[in-house]
């Protein structure tokens, strides 16, 4: 009987370390398609082990995290996947695999042979049963990978097997989009032969033939048009037109402004819009195609002299040196050889045609002032970007990155002794402390966890960015009006009453007094520096809590206090010290472990500062807490409820 649980109790419980070895064993040789080890390691199994549970245990490997099967389709490994099927696997287990750069979660084997190409081993699975239709947790089904990878020969094996061509993904983008996308013209003529709607718009708005457009696949958009696809608006208002002119797809444009669906204003735009888009795109800067394409236009707008179709003209915009759009062939041949002019005109244009409000205004904006950063006309990148990033903001969408590169030019520009102008840097710190706002509401307001980590991410970016502007700020406080102290002072407190923290709890303080604290490489490393005693001051004469605690329990004194740089950085370390003791840090606030400041120290020149401060007077309400805790006494119902939290911070450890 004794025996008989025993076994039960092996076969249920998690892999021993023996399981663990074999199971390695099975993947790898299902990864690497030596079906010979495969065949000697399963029939040599032990019987004590369940083979099948082995079979059907996914393994963590970068990232990826497969069955043996799974990992044996995604290789092409036919015969091993034949042979794993014998052992009657799960043929629909799920797995984490890579895939043109993104992590798919939830693929089975046949969505992996699918996407890679493996027709034999699709067959062989879907013989077997396979679900056809079996999706990703992006809703990606087998067809749709095969249709990214343009395999007809699978596409049309999965259809006559059952494969639903209409199940779009979680984005509701068909397989014919991606197709479309891709450029794969066999596979569009395939599915719109077989009824695939070309006009189903996916949750953006956009359409296959926006797809198509965008990427410039000429042939596609032929076929798709002459299924009956429309040109349509996208969510944020772009045809498949002005979809192709904003990618600098000339000859999607030129194919288009020849059809009997264009008129002669969408014409003329799209036009402006390819030659703008020329002006500033990182990949097929043109300037004699700006030039090209903006004359035509003009001259389209002039065609009928009595009447010419005049632009709609935007008031000046400060970052684009306060340039009005040209209105006639004489105003643009005057910058015909004047580059800036162009590059500014371009933008202009985009803004203009695009709308300030369409999400890809920004994207040439950050390139041209990218491009004067790197020529050291810092003036100029400042008042581009801080137009891109009100643009963003405006928009409602994330602005992390934007304000990151605020950091970065910054510190290239303190670095090589260029002034940080104050307006331009309070400016982008009002945004910042607005963006956490609204990361602080949406963290609040979501409940779904995948969400929740995203939101957790960009707030963790969003802190440390927040702490490099500081850092600069406190690095120039001395050239500083009054009013701008003041002003620095108010936007530093209004931040600090945001209850926002890293994803481990820390808060700014915690960040800025911890030589661990990540520091981006670009430029920012060059000022950036941690532990930092001027940011300390600044954070704590703005109200920072001094006593607050990460989820380690650990204050910034805590913190500070295990700083490896004692000696050669004495003069950071102590005035940190002391900056937190005169700002009422506690000295005997105990961590998770039970340990105060004193306790956690690393160093002796830490604990002979620390005793240094602790000597001066012990609060008798910190003596009493301590008291309390040390003698185990019951407390919770006996002190008013604001004293509970303050008695937990002083927990102590009876010493045996």
């Amino acid at each position: 009987m004794a025996s008989t649980v025993n076994s039960n109790v092996v076969e249920k419980e998690v892999i021993t370390s023996y399981q663990c070895h074999i199971h390695r064993k099975i993947y790898e040789a299902a990864r690497d398609g030596t079906i010979i080890t495969l065949y000697s390691l399963l029939s040599n199994v032990p019987s004590s082990l369940n083979v099948k549970q082995l079979l059907d245990t996914p393994l963590e490997e970068k990232n990826i995290k497969c069955t043996p099967l799974v990992i044996a389709a995604f290789h092409g490994h036919e015969h091993v996947v034949n042979l794993l099927m014998k052992y009657g696997v799960d043929i629909e287990s799920e797995g984490v695999v890579h895939f043109d750069g993104y992590l798919i979660s939830g693929a089975t084997a046949l969505w992996c042979a699918a996407g890679f190409g493996h027709l034999n081993v699709v067959k062989a699975l879907v013989k077997k049963g396979a679900d056809v239709n079996h999706p990703t947790h992006t809703n990606s089904t087998p067809l749709r990978a095969a249709c990214f990878d343009g395999r007809l020969d699978i596409v049309q094996y999965l259809v006559d097997n059952g494969a639903d061509i209409n199940i779009p993904n979680k984005f509701n983008n068909s397989c014919l989009m991606i197709a479309a996308y891709k450029g794969h013209l066999n596979v569009v003529e395939y599915l719109l032969k077989l009824g695939s709607d070309p006009n189903v718009q996916a949750k953006c708005g956009g359409t296959a033939l926006h797809f198509a457009a965008e990427n410039g696949h000429l042939d596609v958009i032929k076929s798709l048009l002459q299924h009956g696809a429309l040109l349509t608006l996208n969510a944020i208002g772009m045809t498949p037109l002005t979809s192709a002119a904003e990618q600098t797809k000339a000859h999607v444009v030129e194919y288009f402004i020849s059809t009997e669906y264009i008129s002669q204003l969408e014409k003329i735009e799209a036009l402006e819009l390819l030659g703008a888009s020329y002006a500033n795109d990182k990949d097929n800067y043109s300037i004699e195609r700006v030039y090209y394409y903006l004359h035509w236009a003009m001259r389209e707008r002039y065609k009928d002299p009595q009447n010419p179709l005049l632009k709609r003209i935007l008031p000046a915009v400060p970052a684009y040196e306060n340039r009005i759009e040209c209105q006639t062939l004489e105003e643009l041949q005057a910058i015909q050889y004047k580059q800036n002019a162009l590059h500014m005109e371009g933008l202009i244009i985009r803004e203009r045609i695009l709308s300030p409000r369409n999400p890809d205004v920004a994207h040439p904006i950050i390139y041209r002032g990218a491009v004067y950063a790197d020529n050291a006309r810092f003036d100029r990148c400042l008042y581009l970007w801080l137009h891109a990033l009100k643009l963003r903001n405006m928009i409602c969408i994330s602005i992390r990155k934007d304000l990151l590169r605020f950091a970065q030019v910054f510190s290239q520009m303190f670095h090589v002794g260029v002034e940080v102008p104050f307006n331009v840097l309070f400016e982008v710190l009002e945004i910042a402390v607005q963006e956490l706002r609204k990361n602080n509401q949406s963290l609040f307001n979501t409940t779904e966890e995948g969400l929740k980590e995203g939101l957790q991410e960009e707030v963790d970016d969003n802190i440390h960015t927040i702490l490099y502007l500081l850092v600069i700020a406190t690095k120039t406080l001395k050239t500083r009006t009054k009013s701008e102290e003041e002003s620095l002072y108010r936007i530093v407190y209004q931040l600090q009453r945001i209850p926002v923290r890293t994803s481990n709890g820390s808060t700014l303080l915690h960040l800025c007094v911890n030589a661990e604290t990540p520091v981006d490489d670009f430029h920012t490393k060059n000022v950036c520096k941690f532990p930092c005693s001027s940011t300390t001051k600044l954070l704590v004469k703005c109200g920072a809590d001094v006593n607050a605690k990460d989820n380690n329990g650990n204050t910034a004194l805590h913190v500070i206090v295990g700083y490896q740089k004692p000696i050669s950085d004495f003069l950071t370390l102590h005035d940190i010290i002391d900056c937190l003791y005169k700002g009422g840090a506690h000295m005997d606030y105990t961590n998770k472990t039970g340990q105060t400041p004193l306790e956690s120290a690393t160093t002796g020149v830490a604990e002979i500062i620390l005793k240094s401060k602790a000597d001066i007077e012990m609060n008798l309400k910190c003596l009493a807490a301590k008291a309390i805790n040390y003698h185990g006494i019951d407390y919770i119902r006996s002190v008013p409820v604001s004293l509970v939290s303050f008695i937990e911070d002083h927990w102590v450890r009876k010493k045996e």
